[in-house]
């Protein structure tokens, strides 16, 4: 029954990061992301294709359905599983990068599952939050390249989910070796799978070329 709950909770997300809101948007508003831009399904072609207040849009809307999503498998499995919540939390959150990144109704062409990582980081706490949101900022404001930006906080993600489970710092406590070990597994196949779908543009970025991004659309450079 055990290995069918994380079966149920990959899927509980997979259908949840079905909701691309940048595709639903675009629909709403009488236009395709998928024809502008870089063509990308995400915040940050969004944000430069129709301002902050759209580019913020999707990113709540990208980052809340993995919250709720989490939420709702609180709510069925919290109760008789809550000891390896912790690690219920990530195979949803992976069910939702998924889904969001290759779903089915879109020839599997999604997104490229950044904005849905945010929703784990914001599930899994402040402590995880506060320091994730500080070095996006710093490397951001220093370097206008989101892609920089977001391949940073997914590898300072890992790192931070291996020590804190290590060490058995708060949630972490509950969870047995093989537990901890299987949740690092899963997040670091999460890792790998964005370093991937950004692999344009990490060769972008050695080579110099990488598109910049500014929060006001008079500043946008194509260096």
């Amino acid at each position: 029954m055990i290995y069918a709950v994380r079966l149920i909770c990959v899927l509980i997300g997979y259908c949840f990061g079905l909701f691309q809101t940048a595709y639903i948007y675009g629909r709403i508003k009488g236009f395709d992301l998928k024809n502008t831009g870089s063509g990308n399904y995400g915040t940050t072609n969004m944000l430069r294709s129709r301002g902050l207040k759209a580019g913020l849009l999707v990113l709540l809307g990208d980052s809340f359905k993995c919250v709720f999503a989490v939420l709702l498998v609180w709510l069925i499995f919290g109760k008789s599983y809550g000891a390896m919540f912790p690690l219920l939390k990530v195979y949803t959150a992976a069910g939702v990068i998924l889904g969001h990144n290759f779903p089915f109704y879109m020839g599997f062409k999604g997104g490229k599952g950044i904005a849905a990582t945010a929703g784990l980081i914001m599930v899994m706490g402040w402590t995880f939050m506060l320091p994730e949101l500080i070095i996006f900022s710093i490397v951001f404001a220093m370097t206008h390249y989101v892609s920089l930006g977001s391949l940073t906080i997914y590898l300072w993600l890992f790192l931070q989910i291996v020590v804190m489970g290590e060490k058995g710092y708060g949630q972490f406590a509950t969870l047995t070796k093989p537990l901890r070990i299987e949740m690092y597994t899963v997040v670091l196949l999460l890792v790998i799978m964005a370093f991937v779908k950004h692999r344009e543009n990490i060769k972008r970025l050695l080579n110099g070329t990488e598109r910049k991004t500014y929060l006001t659309k008079k500043k946008e450079s194509d260096s």
